[in-house]
């Protein structure tokens, strides 16, 4: 049982066909909104040809990366489960076939992502890390080991679609503006910021009526007239006199490299990367892989999880304990019914026997050590106890009357096994409805389902054959002085085998 407990890869939350797959287009630094509209139209006509795709809304100037004219977002609703059915038709499946045919468009990245299973961890599933400059490297340098992580992520085949979740460095037009000779000609700095707004943005003047509607007045350059940094040195700004100065005379332009978008996490600079494991491997395993490969970084550079890859790390380092109190919850249970601490120990030597079915059911259907895996195996904790209880209760009251701790555990297990099968394979089949889900939630009823499915199955059959063998050794071995007031007086039901045939 632990050899296969440690083979499992390890997940969070299964991923969730929740019905939406949202796509994620970024162009280039200093692309225009022109040219992320013929992306975002590309998108679109690509999208709406596939069956599955009931409708679907895009947004420019806004993504998961930033805000900017370079970035657009598109929501994608699909149809009714029941009219998708196929595996192929699932909304990962949709996103890769999205992914594979925008590959081809050389004018942007373009991610086609799954929402998460809760949608406040992250904008998608996978994983999410925030590479930090901690200690203080500088902006330059910390792109730079971005770009390294990203180069050996790219080459690692335990990962797919790492990417940076940002805007790039762009070219910027850098003013430079004299102040002394624009003091010299009466041109305050309010007034040359006030005509670079008015001409790059736009600036309110007034309403006027029109047709009986009244409607606002704003002043902004035209277009053509602000295309080229030889337009801004055509501005004027008034001086002192209200005379207007042009900006040739008291500034220059040129271009430079900037940051788009600046970001802390935890008060050191960050750079966002998302990505996912690749088929075969689960959020675990990559979120390994990148622990290996940012510590090949340089030094001063680290690294903190965050959304659900942080809520993973600490599902995973509290699983053990999360055992450990329910085998003790049930442990003291028993002792307080039996009046012992020898026969609970008879009980708690089945789980093992439940727990091996749940990680080999897991194992062989290719779902992970998740949250769901550990909500079947607690409730597996307690249903294998509760098989382990139905023979040991019975063999104790029978060595009360007399019998030696052999005749008593073999007596119980023939009288207790329909009842035993009986009960399990009710259960058992209550939870094969989970097992073949489809539709909505399918991922996490089948995983649930799975575990607890297969941990009742070798739970039942080997508790039969091993549950009276441990009566009979942990018995014999904490046989003492007062072993007599160790069992609890003999129960009417035990005085009346036949009685016990028909419960």
């Amino acid at each position: 049982m632990f050899l296969v407990y440690k083979n499992l890869p390890l997940s969070f939350l299964p991923g969730e066909d929740q019905g939406s797959v949202i796509v994620n287009v970024q162009l280039p630094p200093g692309a225009t909104l022109e040219r992320t509209q013929a992306v975002m139209e590309k998108v679109e006509g690509f999208v709406l040809k596939q069956p599955e795709i009931k409708s679907i809304v895009s947004v420019l100037g806004f993504s998961f990366s930033g805000q900017g004219q370079n970035a657009g977002l598109a929501f994608l609703t699909l149809k009714d489960w029941k009219e998708r059915g196929a595996p192929s038709q699932s909304a990962d499946a949709i996103a890769g076939r999205i992914m594979g045919a925008m590959s081809g468009v050389r004018d942007a990245f373009i991610f086609a992502l799954s929402p998460p299973p809760i949608p406040e961890l992250g904008n998608a599933s996978g994983f999410t890390l925030r590479l930090q400059d901690r200690g203080g490297s500088g902006h330059t340098a910390l792109v730079n080991a971005r770009n390294q992580l990203l180069g050996m992520a790219a080459q690692s085949k335990v990962l797919t679609q790492v990417r940076p979740d940002g805007l790039e460095d762009a070219p910027q037009l850098l003013i430079d503006i004299d102040r002394d000779k624009a003091s010299a000609l009466g041109v305050a700095f309010n007034a040359i910021n006030a005509s670079l707004s008015t001409a790059l943005g736009s600036s309110y003047v007034n309403d006027f009526p029109n047709k009986g509607r009244l409607q606002r007045v704003i002043v902004q350059a035209d277009a053509p007239a602000r295309m080229q940094p030889e337009d801004l040195m055509k501005l004027t700004a008034p001086n002192s006199q209200g005379q207007p100065v042009p900006f040739s005379t008291f500034a220059t332009t040129k271009w430079v490299m900037g940051a788009q978008q600046t970001v802390r996490y935890n008060g050191y600079p960050a750079m966002k990367i998302s990505g996912s494991p690749s088929a075969g491997h689960s959020t675990g395993d990559a979120m390994a892989e990148m622990e290996r490969l940012v510590a090949q970084l340089p030094e001063g550079f680290g690294y903190e999880w965050t959304g659900q890859s942080y809520e993973e790390k600490l599902a995973g380092s509290q699983s053990i304990i999360l055992y450990s109190f329910a085998i003790l919850a049930v442990f003291l249970c028993l002792a307080a019914l039996y009046e012992s601490w020898s026969i609970p120990l008879a009980v708690i030597l089945v789980v093992p026997l439940g727990v091996l079915g749940v990680v080999l059911a897991t194992l062989m259907r290719g779902y992970s050590n998740d949250v769901y895996f550990q909500v079947g195996l607690i409730t597996i904790i307690g249903l294998s106890a509760k098989n382990a209880i139905l023979i040991i209760e019975f063999a104790k009251d029978l060595q009360a009357e007399g019998k030696s701790v052999f005749e008593a555990a073999l007596q119980a297990a023939h009288l207790r096994f329909r009842p035993i099968i009986m009960t399990s394979l009710a259960f058992g089949l209550g939870v094969v409805p989970l097992v073949m889900a489809s539709g909505a939630s399918s991922s996490s009823q089948r995983a649930i389902g799975t575990g607890v499915l297969g941990g009742m199955i070798t739970g039942t059959l080997l508790a039969v054959f091993f549950v009276p063998l441990f009566f009979v050794v942990v018995r014999t071995l904490f046989k003492g002085k007062k072993h007599a007031e160790d069992i609890n007086p003999p129960s009417a039901a035990a005085h009346n085998p036949e009685a016990l045939r028909h419960d």
